[in-house]
Formats: C-alpha cells, sequence, structure tokens
C-alpha cells in the first residue's frame, strides 16, 4: 500500500532508472531535476556528456505529472498536502530562466502560481535552485511559476514564503558528522537552531550532500528538517514508513 510522504525528496531524480515514476510510486513528494537549455530546449541532467534531446523537462517531469494529476483529481497523491518540483539550472541563469518560465507557462493547470500578490493554488510548486536569477528579479514579475530555493545566507532576507519556500544549503559546509559515530551535541544543537530560525520565518528546510545514511536520515527526520534528500528512493522509504509506524503505536 503506497503511503504519502512530505518529507521524502528525490535527490538527482533523473539518475532514476525509471525518473519521476519510481519516486511517486515509494511516496515521495518532491523531486529534483537539473536542467540545462540546448538549442531552446530544457534538457534534463546532471553534467553535459549526460544529455539526451528526447530526455527534456516536459517529457520527463512535467508532462506525467499532469497526467498524474487528471488521474488523482488534481492531486499527484491523493493523500499528500503537496508536490514540489525542484528545477536546479545547470546552464547560464538569465537565458535558462527565460525558457523555462515560457514552459511553465503552457502548465498554469498544474503549478502553483502567482499574479502580483495573488495565489492560484495548483497541485505542483516548483522551486528554483542552481544558477539561480536574483531573489529580486523573481519578486518583480508579474506572473510567477516558480518559489525560490534561499540559502542560509537568506534567512533575514524578509522574503515571503510564498516567494521563498524553501532553505537550503551544503551540508558538509556546516557539519562536520557524516553519519559515522554518534551526532556531536553541539552540532545537534546548531541543527536544531537552524530548523527553529527557519520555520520562524515560515520556510521549509533541506540540506544536500548528506551522505546516504539512515543514522543521518534519523538526525534530520528527529530534528524536523523538512526535506530529507536521497539516492535511493526504496531505502528511504522504508526507513519513513517505520519511522510512521512508530508513530502510530
Amino acid at each position: 500500500m503506497q503511503v504519502a510522504l512530505p518529507r521524502a525528496h528525490s535527490h538527482n531524480d533523473y539518475w532514476r532508472k525509471r525518473p519521476l515514476q519510481d519516486a511517486l510510486e515509494c511516496g515521495f513528494c518532491s523531486v529534483e531535476a537539473d536542467i540545462f537549455l540546448v538549442d531552446d530546449k530544457l534538457l534534463v541532467g546532471h553534467e553535459p556528456h549526460e544529455l539526451r534531446p528526447e530526455r527534456t523537462l516536459e517529457s520527463l517531469y512535467l508532462e506525467p505529472l499532469r497526467a498524474r494529476a487528471k488521474q488523482f483529481r488534481g492531486r499527484i497523491h491523493p493523500d499528500a498536502p503537496h508536490f514540489y518540483l525542484l528545477i536546479d539550472i545547470k546552464s547560464d541563469a538569465q537565458t535558462t530562466y527565460a525558457a523555462l518560465h515560457k514552459t511553465l507557462e503552457r502548465y498554469d493547470d498544474l503549478l502553483t502560481h502567482y499574479e502580483g500578490e495573488r495565489k492560484i493554488e495548483r497541485t505542483v510548486q516548483a522551486v528554483l535552485s542552481g544558477n539561480r536569477i536574483p531573489l529580486g528579479q523573481l519578486r518583480r514579475e508579474r506572473v510567477r511559476f516558480v518559489g525560490y530555493d534561499g540559502r542560509l545566507g537568506d534567512l533575514n532576507s524578509g522574503a515571503p514564503a510564498a516567494l521563498m519556500p524553501w532553505v537550503s544549503d551544503n551540508w558538509m559546509r556546516l557539519f562536520r558528522w557524516n553519519g559515522r559515530g554518534a551526532f556531536p551535541d553541539e552540532e545537534r544543537a546548531e541543527l536544531s537552531l537552524l530548523v527553529q530560525q527557519a520555520h520562524a520565518k515560515g520556510y521549509k528546510l533541506r540540506f544536500w550532500a548528506t551522505a546516504d545514511l539512515p543514522s543521518v536520515w534519523e538526525v534530520l527526520w528527529e530534528a524536523g528538517v523538512d526535506l530529507i534528500g536521497t539516492d535511493m528512493p526504496y531505502a528511504l522509504r522504508d526507513f519513513m514508513w517505520g519511522k510512521l509506524k512508530a508513530q502510530k503505536r
């Protein structure tokens, strides 16, 4: 039986044997796609040599998500409150974002978007990461189809959560612990403080470069980190199922 996992994030999802589909099968509510602009196409991959003309953002993610939303009456998972599509720009920020905006416009039935201060709620929230355009530029857009993936340095930017729903950062830049041995008390306190600060502003918190180990997932889960990324979706699914079962006892 599938259970929606709102805190599960499929890191570099396009590396899966079945991009998007493995994450959906596991109940994940967040997936990550890296994009390059090549000959006016948004191609998905981590490095230029991985790119293939048929592997576009639309074919791998937007079209399947639209079909899924139609299947489940406007939702990606029938029992999930949200679904995130993290779009990480790998090529030039301005030209790639311009092409991305035009592409996302064609999916206004699928994507939450903003017209000035007015929010039009849909089933998928796109979040812009990687080579991002400046936050101020995104704020000034008349119609906006993405939220901003901020960094810890943006915690005091004053950006509303509607504009910057996430704050993400590099785990290895902040913590020395890599999942081996006990998590140091001083680092546990620092993690707890970061979670509190992000939540006080209404932001979800995520880290990248975390070791893909149950010991790390345990620390992130107990600290209240909102999005836990993995390259092993079925293993993280089983871990989260265990945590959810324990909460029901």
